[in-house]
């Protein structure tokens, strides 16, 4: 098969990891199996949902919009760090993204389906932007400011609210495993209930946070861990779940060593559902959103030395795992606008190639 321009590019950023990445042919869980991403998936999957109209007239404007408008993948940039991460220290290295026109801006530009922010970023520039590209409006944050930090989601702003200013969804925060997670549990279900109701999809960011995840390894990161998350995502109803990539399975194993005891796993995660291979650790991810019902978009974490390369990695490996797209920020404006643009279409030029298939 001949390749593309954009598929030897792809193949340059992806360099030594080119051939286990593109040539993995043997996951553990078949693609047969799943509800893979497509033109038709709000027909095929959603209408079959209870999520009523006015939801899925909003579903499909997210699939519908940028350079990945009617494939069934999408690609969102998320701008909440100035609450998340502290202002300043996010916005060091681009002073311009203060102004909150600046990210609806980069959104545009770049080719995303939509633009994930706060109520204060997207609330400034409603009028003029919520009928140009789709506004999700993150619901709850993590603040930095109180001493000493702690780590818990709380409301900033009610669904009525994101529903006013023209909102096509609505995103959330749990930290699940934390001390907090009941109480985010119960809010988060509340809310996306409201939010459907009033017609708009939903978006949570999955999170594992406690402490005893940190092992030998960081169990944040772990496949079976971050797949349970999901699992419960799915459960209030979010009709598309965000997670970082797996880094590593066996989170459960290791929470159980010597006479500890948490939850309950079955040995045969780690044996027949998942194998090492990082599309097989994020296929058991796209399991866990039941079977891929609801779309899994995987994290484009911090920005490094390697931003594009990275990118383009973690979005071989979401799409060949069946997952539905990318959410990737930091990457994209913690950097002068044009090379943010072009971060952005590299991570798109990876759903757009034929040649990158699902494994």
């Amino acid at each position: 098969m001949a390749t593309s321009a954009s598929t030897t590019t792809i193949q340059a950023h992806l360099g030594k990891r080119a051939e286990a990445l593109l040539g993995f042919s043997s996951p553990k869980i078949a693609k047969e199996r799943l509800q893979l991403p497509g033109p038709d998936f709000i027909e095929r999957v959603w209408s079959l949902s209870d999520r009523n109209i006015r939801v899925l007239t909003n579903l499909q404007r997210l699939f519908d919009h940028g350079r990945l408008s009617k494939t069934g993948y999408l690609s969102i940039l998320p701008v909440d760090q100035g609450i998340e991460h502290s202002a300043g220290a996010s916005f060091a290295k681009n002073p311009d993204y203060f102004d909150g026109e600046n990210i609806v801006k980069l959104a545009i530009e770049g080719g995303c389906n939509a633009v994930a922010s706060t109520f204060g970023v997207l609330g400034a520039i409603a009028r003029k932007y919520a009928h140009k590209i789709p506004f999700i409006v993150k619901l709850n944050h993590n603040e930095l400011l109180t001493f000493p930090n702690k780590f818990d989601q709380i409301l900033f702003g009610t669904v009525k609210e994101a529903y006013e200013m023209g909102a096509a969804a609505v995103g959330a925060t749990i930290y699940f495993g934390s001390e907090q997670s009941d109480r985010q549990i119960v809010e988060i279900s509340q809310s996306f209930a409201q939010a459907h109701e009033l017609g708009l999809g939903t978006i949570l960011w999955c999170y594992l946070r406690n402490n005893a995840f940190k092992k030998d390894e960081d169990y944040h990161v772990s496949a079976d861990l971050t797949g349970q998350a999901n699992h419960l995502g799915v459960t209030i109803q979010a009709d598309i779940i965000k997670q970082k990539l797996p880094e590593n399975n066996g989170g459960y194993q290791a929470l159980n060593m010597g006479d500890s005891s948490y939850g309950k796993f079955d040995k045969r995660i780690y044996s027949d559902l998942a194998s090492e291979n990082p599309i097989d650790l994020c296929r058991y991810q796209v399991a866990n959103c039941y079977m891929g019902r609801a779309g899994l978009i995987n994290s484009g974490g911090a920005s490094g030395a390697n931003d594009f390369d990275e990118a383009v990695v973690t979005a071989v490996i979401n799409k060949r795992a069946g997952g539905t797209g990318l959410i990737s920020g930091r990457k994209a404006f913690q950097r002068p606008l044009e090379e943010g643009i072009q971060l952005l279409n590299a991570i798109q030029d990876v759903y757009l190639s034929p040649e990158v298939t699902i494994a």
